[in-house]
Parts: structure tokens; sequence; C-alpha cells
């Protein structure tokens, strides 16, 4: 995503923070010197290419979302002290990442002059491996008036991959530490080296079926997977599944989800329930009426109803739930809830809190009632019947996804089903309640002033914690990718340069007043291939926007796919030679973050902003530059031999744009990058924007336009089979990389 894709996302307003120290009652230096130990920047590159300083304020704002008081030059030096003892203070350290085959060493800290252990217990209970201590002596350090030594271990060259536990001993003291083994290089994308593929890409809610229910579902998924697997597609992206909130109204931006982990129950195809066959006629008849109450939402073009349709199939899903299930599906299910484990429970009891709280209601801030509490655990016993509801939903949603995924693998596709992983959540979510102990809820997320927004952008969701994640053995982590990854056959991790650093803005700051704060990336990435790998994934990072050099770098040599945009991709003044894209990569036209295809080339986003007072300029002078960078990509393609405007496409005085969409998809297969994107959109016709930033729902109805044709009218996937537009562009795109 670019950054405006959150900008749009609802905030939950947070408490006032109380006054910092004037910035000028600490010593800058030492500030400084305290923020590098954090991974906290203090300064940035803005948008205008010149470094830009971080306020004393802000610093010290963010230091505090990071457990670090630095009000005043004691606080400071306290705190370096205390960041230099952090590691003597831990026998372990709070987890260990590393790349299968590196040498590596563990230090184990113990009194002075003690002897001490470390064995690698392997992942599954299948053994256990022994470290060996080398001769490494180093000088010993008073901690809180102990006498400690660090013995030096190195582990194992040949462990396998996994998530193993290291286990320290000295004189009946025991710690022990995650240890994680990734891949140096996920190797998933090596099939796709060897023969290039292409994929649809859509917004699933909006392309419906003539079964819908009004929004887009799992099984159309598997029918688009099979209609577009059958003329050679190799994949489908979709946007975030993620689930939102348990109840209506729903927050139509599926990059503001209530959790990243689990999935939206609104996605779930009613009748493909193996539990409807038993219904008993007179519920039968209820539910069928409900789908009669929710018929014409599917005819329409213009706007979708999430909130209608959802209301309809909750009720027809609680009809289901209650019906009895036969004995292998009881057993599935329970087996579903037992793999899931404690995520899953927690996730069900905020769903079932939340049917009847409200998102702002102290409860959710309340230390007295967070996770393990007993008023928590009280209300995990009092609404055990909907948590048991909630559990379900996810069931079938897997279940669905599983069937998605197998239907586009049986369709021919290598890949299949490739989810969209959100940079975050709302300080009102789930995860915002259940991982408060790895998040840092008085902060939000957002990026930096740059040359389209220069206020800078707050989306409104909280950053993991980074030391406390590590503490945590990285598991929440861990268990969002491996459920995203259950049922897919790649994963597009949104802004992954998020994983190497995140724009922090503390409560009470403006967007633009904010910092940097590093990630492990190492650990990080790493988690992110090793669970890739174990469910055989491709890996695409959106690594668009601004970032260091070494980023893109050090992503190819991990495995892990870059995004090229044809229309950002350029050197200098001209467009890229698509012979210059990166092989690893996932390039396309466009990108949901802007207008369909069609619609570009119109420029009819220049209107849209023209008309919701969105322009810094004049209309025409905002037109003018839009068609002088179209008219750079037509002279390429010119130069090509390929239709565009003022060429052989012209027809009665107006080009007919779907020759020239071709003709660009044709020019980007000659790119080496070993994926290609369509957008559904493009093979449509479609015109209209899915999301356009710095407007609100009242201006501009983001995330929630249906799939259409040229003339607006609803396309159905029922129809794409003998849409000519829809197996011209497929069927191009196939010719090209098969004759490349």
């Amino acid at each position: 995503m670019t950054a405006s894709d959150q900008q749009h996302a609802p905030r939950t307003a947070l408490p006032a923070d109380p006054p910092a120290a004037a910035s000028g009652a600490v010593d800058p230096h030492l500030l400084q010197r305290l923020a590098d130990a954090h991974g906290v920047g203090t300064s940035f590159q803005g948008w205008d290419g010149l470094p830009h300083s971080v306020g004393q304020a802000t610093l010290i704002k963010v230091l505090a979302a990071l457990g670090v008081e630095a009000h005043t030059n004691q606080h400071i030096e306290a705190a370096l002290a205390d960041a230099d003892l952090a590691p003597w203070r831990r026998m372990l350290p709070p987890a260990v990442v590393i790349k299968q085959g590196e040498p590596v060493q563990v230090p184990v800290h113990v009194p002075d002059g003690a002897t001490a252990r470390l064995t690698i217990a392997l992942e599954g209970g299948v053994g256990s491996r022994d470290a060996v201590q080398q001769d490494i002596w180093v000088q010993p350090r008073d901690v809180d008036g102990v006498s400690t030594g660090r013995a030096t271990f190195s582990l194992p060259g040949d462990l396998p991959l996994g998530w193993h536990t290291l286990q320290a001993e000295s004189g009946g003291i025991t710690a022990t530490a995650t240890l994680v083994v990734t891949p140096a290089r996920l190797a998933t994308a090596k099939l796709l080296e060897e023969r290039r593929g292409w994929g649809l890409a859509t917004q699933l809610y909006s392309v419906r079926s003539k079964r819908s229910w009004g929004i887009g579902d799992f099984a159309d998924l598997a029918d688009l997977a099979a209609i577009s697997g059958a003329r050679g597609a190799d994949y489908v992206l979709v946007n975030p599944l993620h689930a939102a909130e348990p109840v209506p109204p729903l927050q139509p931006s599926p990059y503001s989800p209530s959790t990243r982990r689990f999935f939206n129950p609104l996605y779930i195809r009613i009748e493909a329930i193996p539990e409807l066959a038993y219904l008993r006629p007179r519920k039968r008849a209820a539910l069928e009426k409900l789908h009669e109450e929710v018929a014409g939402l599917n005819k329409e073009g213009g706007r979708l109803d999430r909130d209608a349709v959802y209301a309809a199939k909750l009720q027809a899903l609680e009809m289901l739930y209650h019906t009895r299930r036969s004995p292998a599906r009881q057993a599935a299910f329970d087996e579903f809830c037992r793999i899931s484990g404690k995520g899953l429970d927690d996730f069900a009891l905020w769903s079932a809190i939340r049917e009847d709280v409200a998102p702002d209601d102290p409860l959710w801030t309340d230390p007295a009632s967070a996770i393990g509490t007993p008023e928590a655990e009280a209300l995990r016993e009092k609404l055990a019947d909907r948590i048991g509801f909630h559990r379900w939903l996810q069931w079938i949603c897997d279940e669905q996804l599983e069937n998605a995924q197998r239907a586009a693998l049986r369709s021919g596709m290598r890949l299949g089903v490739v989810h969209d992983l959100a940079v975050g959540v709302d300080h009102s979510s789930a995860d915002a309640w259940t991982l408060r102990g790895v998040l840092t809820p008085n902060t939000s997320v957002g990026a930096p002033p740059d040359m389209y927004n220069q206020q800078g952008q707050d989306w409104g969701q909280p950053p993991w914690h980074p030391g406390r994640l590590a503490e945590a053995g990285y598991q929440p982590f861990r268990d969002m990718l491996a459920t995203v990854l259950r049922h897919a056959g790649g994963i597009r991790v949104d802004h992954i340069l998020g994983l190497f650093r995140l724009w922090w803005i503390p409560q009470g700051n403006t967007p633009g007043d904010g910092a940097y704060v590093q990630y492990d990336h190492e650990a990080l990435i790493g988690i992110l291939a090793l669970e890739a790998h174990r469910a055989g994934a491709v890996v695409i990072g959106e690594d668009l926007g601004t970032f260091e050099p070494w980023v893109r770098d050090y992503l190819a040599a991990r495995g892990i796919l870059g995004t090229s945009i044809l229309w950002f991709e350029y050197d200098g003044d001209s467009p890229l030679a698509p012979e210059k894209y990166r092989t690893q990569a996932l390039a396309s036209v466009n990108t949901h973050d802007l207008p369909p295809t069609a619609g570009y080339l119109a420029g009819d986003h220049v209107g849209l902003r023209s008309r919701l007072g969105l322009l810094e300029r004049s209309e025409q002078e905002e037109r003018a530059e839009h068609n002088a960078s179209l008219e750079k990509m037509f002279a390429m393609l010119r130069e090509r031999g390929y239709p565009s405007e003022g060429t052989s496409a012209s027809v009665e005085g107006q080009w007919a744009e779907e020759h020239t969409i071709e003709a660009l998809h044709l020019l980007l297969a000659q790119a080496p990058s070993v994926l290609l994107g369509v957008a559904l959109v493009d093979a449509v016709g479609e015109r209209r924007v899915q999301n356009q930033p710095g407007t609100t729902e009242a201006l501009y109805p983001n995330w929630q336009v249906p799939l259409g044709g040229p003339d607006g009218k609803p396309v159905y996937l029922d129809d794409l089979p003998a849409n000519k537009r829809f197996n011209s562009l497929l069927a191009a795109v196939e010719g090209a990389l098969h004759a490349s």
C-alpha cells in the first residue's frame, strides 16, 4: 500500500498525554544517545530530499511509549545505564532468530565463576542438541550488586528449520528462550524463475455472482480462480480478508480490520455450509426469506451495503450454528479449535463482548478487564454460547477458504489464492485488546509528510512494541502468519517496509510530528520466510514509497518478491524500459491505490478530485501534467509498435481504451519480473476508483464500489466466461508470457 491507503481508518480518541518536559530541560546529546539505544530515529529524510530533525518533545514521548523515561537528564542517564545492563540482567536473550546454517553465538549470563550449560529442545519434542561453550573471556560486570559473567555458546550449524527452545542451566537456576531457525533464502518462488506466471488482482467484496448475497464471497473466490485458472492464471490476489466488527456497522476499509489473524464471516457463502441440508422446513423457509430480503442488493451497481448483507447473513448463520452437526463434522470443528488455541478463544471472547459493548467503552482499556483477569474470565463463562458461535464462524471461514484454494489448484494454478496482509489494526480492535501486551496502545502508526500529503498521515493503528514482541518469542506474529497462510499459495505484505521501521505518532501529536522506530527486521523477515516456507507460499512485499536503497536488496536476498507498478517506474524523466524491471518482483499496470486503468487513461480521477475540492492547483494544470505523463507512456508504446492514443486504436475520434490497456499489459510482459498482475477491473473496463484518498464516506464510497463495466452496470462472475474484453486481455497476457 501507499500511505494513502490508511488515512480514512476510523480513529478511537486517545487519552491526553501528560505534558512533556520543556525541550530545553534535557541535554540533546544525551537524548540522542538514548534514542539510538532504543532504535528511535532522531531525523528523517523528507519528501523534499532533505534531512529533518525530530523534536525533543516528540522523542521524549516516543521513548515513553517504549517504556523509557526521558523527561530529565537524570531520567536519561538512568535509562542509558539500564539499556547497557539490560542484556546482563537476563540469563538468556528474550528470543534468538537465526538463518539456517549460519554460525551463531548465544550469551548466557550467570554469577561470575559459575558453570553453565545450554541445550536446544527441538520443535515437536523430537530430541535435543547441546550447544558448545567457547573459550571466550568477557569482563564480568557488576549487575545490581552481583558480579555477573558471560559464557558464550555456539549453536550447532545443522539445526533444522523451525521453532525450538533454548534451555540454560547454572547452579540450579534455569532459563528458556525461543530459538527460531529460518531459511537463509525463501525458495518458494523458484518455480516462477523457471516459468513466469500471471494472475488476477481484485477486491473480493466487489466481485459478485448471481448467487451472492450482495457481497462477493468465498465461493465467488473459488469460481473466479476456476475461471481465470482455466485461462492460464497462476493466482488470484485478493484484498485483506481480515475480520471486521462482529456485528454491523462494519468498517468498509479492509485495511482497518479488527484482527489480522482471523477472517471476516461476511464472506461466508451460506448455501455452502453442509448443515443447511438438515434445516427443518420452517427454518429453511426463514433462511430463504433472509436471502430474498437482500437479493435486490446484488443488482445494485452504485454502492455495496455491507451492513444489510451482514445483518441478514448473521441471522442465517445463527440458524445453521444451532443445527446439529454430524459426529465427523463435530470432530473437525473440535480439531480446528484445538489447533487455533487460545488466540481463537480470545478473539471469540472479544467478539461476544463487542456485540453489546461499544468500541469506546472503558472496558477495553481498563486493566481490570484485560484478558486473563477475573472480570474477563467471568465474561468468558457467561458468554460461552456466543463465544462458541464466533469460533464456529472462523471454522466455516477456514473450510470455505480451503475449498477456494483447492478449486484454484484444481484449475491449474501453481499458487492459487494470494492473501493481502494489512499493516495493522484499529485502536478499538480485537487485536488491540487481546494482544495489548505486545502492542503500543497510546501511539499510532502513520507516515511523515510527503509530496502527496504535506501534513503527514495518521492511520489510527497501534504498532508492535519491538521489545515486548521479542519477549513473547514472536508468537503473536507467528500465529498471525500461520493462520493467514493456512490455505494460501502466497501472501502480499502491505507496506513491508514496516517490518524494518514504522513512523510512530505519539498521542496528542500531529501526524507529521512523529519519529521512525526500528524493528528487528532480521527476526521479522526471517519468521515471515519460515512460515511461508512451511506453507509452500510465495511472499510479495509491497515495497513502494520512501525507503533506504539497501532494503530492496535485502528482501531479494531473502527470497521476498518486490512490487513494481508501471506508472511509478521511471528512469529520470522517462518511463523505465520494461527490460530494466526487477526480476524478483510482481509487476502490474496499476494497484488498488490508483483508479482502474480505463479511468486513469481518461483522467477521471483528476475530475473527481477537482469536484471534491482535493486539488491544490487548478484542474487544468493537474490535467495538463497528467496528460504529459501519459504521452510519455504512449510514446514508448508507439516506439514498440503497440496501439495507443492517436494510432490504430482510435475509433470515431476517441481511442478504444481497451486496446491501450492490452498494449500496456503486453509492454509489461516484456519485463523479466517473475509475476505479472492483471487487475480484474482492467479486464472488464471498470473506471471507478475503489478508494479516493482525502475523502470521507460522505464524499465518496471508499471500498464500497461493486465491480462494473464501462457503463457502470454490474459485472457478475457468471458473465465472465462470455465477456469478450475479459477473455481478450487474459489471452493476450497468457500469449505474451508464453511467447517470451
